[in-house]
């Protein structure tokens, strides 16, 4: 099923999960797909891995499981670093096992990897993409600006671009504040990007991983959730409960405020998913 459609029937949610390390069992994400099945999300996605760079077909065996649980999977689809010819060959691939949906990204630019230039921005691949088969096609975009963008306005006139190429839906990337969502739809708007744009949500449950993830993104710190993190930093439990409650407070004011999907950062925590899942079902289907 293409995602595109699910939204023109309601408020879309959905999770992002991600590979094992190579040091772990892929039996551990299968696990934890099992306890996100029973949840009933509209579509998982699958990162391709940290840095922009993985197996491609790892990825494409954890959105097979996906679909086999009757699920819609979207694999997520970088470029930077890979040629035409390897782009092609993940594309055949994924068509091999059924899958419609893709998030196209340029993907992260790693200091060690020269990048092959073949595909130098999201809206390249979704170009190529478009070319090669009949595929709901999703970007990624930043309420905040994308880190390497000189400004919000050029961000915005890129992620027009990705629209234009073929984009029929768009991500955002996490983010705490959402008067800066509210603010970036009213100016996407404005520059005629007409598709339903998810709202992207990261659950804090680790204080060092939400530091690393806002580094890499630029993603701001509110000071009431700045707050949160300092009073129970030293306590697991605590902070991981205060995170959900935050979460669940972000959700339930963007699906009033009319956001057009949900995209939950899992961080492949099962638990933290039907927490977040159970608090916000009776409004999302309001």
């Amino acid at each position: 099923m293409h995602i595109k459609d699910i939204f023109k029937e309601k408020t879309v949610f959905s999770f992002e999960v991600f590979p094992p390390k190579k040091t772990s069992s892929i039996d551990v994400i299968y696990r934890t797909l099992d306890e996100l099945h029973d949840l009933k999300p509209d579509f998982i996605s699958v990162t391709f891995s940290a840095g922009g760079s993985g197996n491609s077909n790892l990825a494409c065996d954890i959105a097979s499981k996906i679909k086999d649980n009757g699920i819609t999977p979207m694999i997520h689809l970088p470029c930077i670093n890979y040629t035409k010819d390897e782009i092609s060959s993940t594309l055949d691939e994924i068509k091999s096992r059924g899958i419609e949906n893709i998030l196209a990204l340029r993907g992260d630019i790693n200091p060690d990897i020269p990048p092959k230039r073949e595909f130098l921005h999201a809206s390249d691949l979704i170009t190529y993409i478009k070319s090669q088969g009949d595929f709901d096609i999703a970007g990624a975009c930043y309420p905040e600006c994308h880190p390497d963008a000189d400004s919000l306005v050029d961000d915005i006139i890129n992620l027009r671009k990705k629209v234009d190429a073929g984009a029929d839906h768009l991500i955002t990337q996490l983010f705490f504040d959402n008067d800066l969502f509210y603010e970036f739809r009213e100016k996407a708007a404005i520059a005629g990007i007409n598709v339903p744009i998810e709202a992207g949500i990261m659950p804090v449950v680790n204080k060092k991983q939400i530091e690393r993830m806002v580094t890499g993104c630029g993603a701001s710190l509110p000071g009431k959730f700045v707050k949160i993190m300092q009073r129970y930093e030293h306590n697991p439990e605590a902070l991981r409960d205060a995170g959900i409650a935050y979460a669940v407070n972000q959700i339930v004011d963007l699906v009033a405020s009319g956001v057009d999907g949900i995209h939950l950062y899992t961080m492949n925590n099962a638990y933290v998913a039907r927490k977040i899942t159970e608090a916000v079902s009776g409004i999302l289907g309001a």
